[in-house]
């Protein structure tokens, strides 16, 4: 594993671009921050918001949201800055948490309407299920009703915009089909689902028809109804994680409280409210790619200056790759299995380039991951 020299992002990352001097694409863009005429990128988006209002649809934008720092910042500059009326568009996760139901109610306190896209349990549960078993992920077939629910209620209601939050071909740095602007129209040629169709996920016991809400609208209907969609992140100078966090603490949501880094395996409680299996998500992902969501979080604190690359790497050190033993029982008791057979499963999407054994079920990087 090669490591970019001014973040932890490890080379692993699909996607990921490093440059000959060993920097990554999201650290390059981050330098790139305060040479942006953000004045310029602001009346961009109040033109976009005025073509919007100006099409006299039902709502003037949809906008995605999960209740967490993000989706509010996105709702509210939407509504309060760009003055939009804004469909707000919640796709559940499976078994979401009290604190999700509450940030998601948090929005409905400041004034929008909600629709709550909510896929048939009993599928998601069969495709979680599957994908775990084929694809060592729990999230693959969320992301196809995450990122098809906004669109498609847009195409359906006539509305003219979406609103997306970050772009990750800048903010992780992989830009793949997703480009480097603020244009969100190819949003679903991100990682997770790029090249596929809710057609790859028919089974002897689940049809097409049970797959309408995963699949991404036609992009030629979406053009013909001269739909647009932009990464709001992409306008706002302040946008981060941090900020906001901040932000929409300060307007209503809740975050995690009293559970450790250990635990979490990253040591900001401000993210992924909505679901408790994502931390086991990135326990998958720290041994398919050797890291996990302390590696993503630590990048975007030292390009914000909030830490330093040395202590990045101690935080890297000690959490990423963790994962309580509350989490991991929580999904084993929603996909009827043992933790016997969990942890069977998850040996075999150990990436043995990089790990080798330690102990019974333990692994270990085989080499320090940052090398002096």
């Amino acid at each position: 594993m090669k490591y970019c020299t001014k973040c932890v992002q490890p080379d692993t990352r699909p996607g990921l671009s490093i440059d000959e001097d060993g920097v990554c694409a999201a650290c390059r863009y981050s330098e790139n921050i305060p040479s942006i005429d953000w004045n310029d990128r602001w009346e961009q988006a109040l033109r976009i918001a005025d073509w919007a209002k100006s099409k006299k649809a039902p709502y003037d934008c949809a906008i995605g949201v999960s209740g967490g720092k993000d989706s509010t910042v996105q709702a509210l500059v939407a509504k309060n800055e760009l003055g939009l009326n804004c469909l707000l568009v919640n796709c559940a996760p499976p078994k979401i948490t009290e604190i999700g139901k509450h940030n998601i109610a948090n929005l409905g306190s400041h004034g929008f309407d909600i629709i709550t896209w909510k896929p048939n349990p009993i599928v998601l549960q069969s495709l979680i299920k599957r994908s775990f078993y084929e694809y060592g992920n729990l999230s693959k077939p969320c992301e196809y009703s995450l990122w098809s629910s906004t669109f498609r209620v847009a195409l359906q209601w006539g509305i003219p915009l979406v609103i997306q939050g970050e772009n990750a071909g800048l903010t992780l740095g992989c830009t793949g089909g997703l480009g480097v602007d603020g244009d969100a129209m190819n949003v679903n040629l991100g990682n997770s689902i790029a090249g596929g169709s809710a057609s790859d996920w028919i089974s002897g016991n689940i049809s097409e028809k049970d797959l309408r809400m995963y699949q991404f609208p036609d992009k030629q209907k979406m053009r013909d109804s001269e739909m647009r969609a932009i990464y709001i992140q992409y306008y706002l100078e302040d946008w981060s994680p941090n900020n906001n966090a901040e932000f929409s603490i300060a307007n209503g949501i809740r975050v995690r409280e009293n559970v450790s880094p250990i635990e979490l395996g990253r040591v900001h409680t401000h993210t992924c409210l909505d679901s408790d299996f994502h931390p086991v998500n990135q326990l998958l992902k720290y041994y398919k790619l050797g890291f996990g969501y302390t590696t993503d979080e630590a990048c975007y604190d030292i390009r914000e200056g909030l830490i330093t690359r040395d202590e990045g790497i101690s935080r890297v050190n000690k959490y990423d790759g963790r994962c309580g033993g509350y989490y991991i029982k929580g999904l084993c008791d929603y996909l009827e299995i043992t933790e016997e057979e969990f942890w069977k499963v998850v040996e075999g999407f150990v990436n043995k380039d990089l790990f080798e054994k330690d102990g019974n079920f333990g692994w270990k990087l085989k080499v320090n991951r940052f090398p002096i």
